[in-house]
């Protein structure tokens, strides 16, 4: 299948998922990264590392499968990964909501990526 073609072919439903779980997970990790900035001191620079890597990769992620890109599958792997690492730094902050929320999205994603990635695109 030519580039081309390739683009012209409806995204599968498992796609659309993975791209919406991606757009809905950069939010999340943007929204996070605002909330930790607001509280000064206490978000530590691995947490803000985390959640730079993973907002990053899951936009490119989602940018890269909508556009067909023959990248896509070895991208949706090393979301996955950005995802489980951020997931697991903000399960450092048990008490706060949004990191809760974040980890969720994260893990959320990762699965949809993981699933993705062992898919042909």
């Amino acid at each position: 299948m030519t580039q081309q073609s390739a683009a012209a072919t409806p995204m599968s439903k498992e796609m659309q998922d993975c791209v919406r779980a991606c757009m809905s997970c950069h939010g999340v990790c943007e929204e996070t990264m605002s909330a930790c900035l607001q509280k000064g001191g206490q978000a530590q620079m691995q947490i803000m590392r985390a959640l730079m890597d993973c907002s990053e990769m899951t936009r490119m992620c989602a940018d890269m499968m909508m556009r067909r890109s023959p990248l896509a599958g070895e991208m949706c792997a090393m979301c996955a990964r950005a995802c489980d690492l951020c997931a697991e730094a903000c399960m450092s902050m048990p008490d706060d909501d949004q990191m809760m929320r974040c980890a969720e999205s994260c893990r959320r994603c990762a699965e949809s990526c993981r699933a993705m990635a062992g898919a042909t695109m």
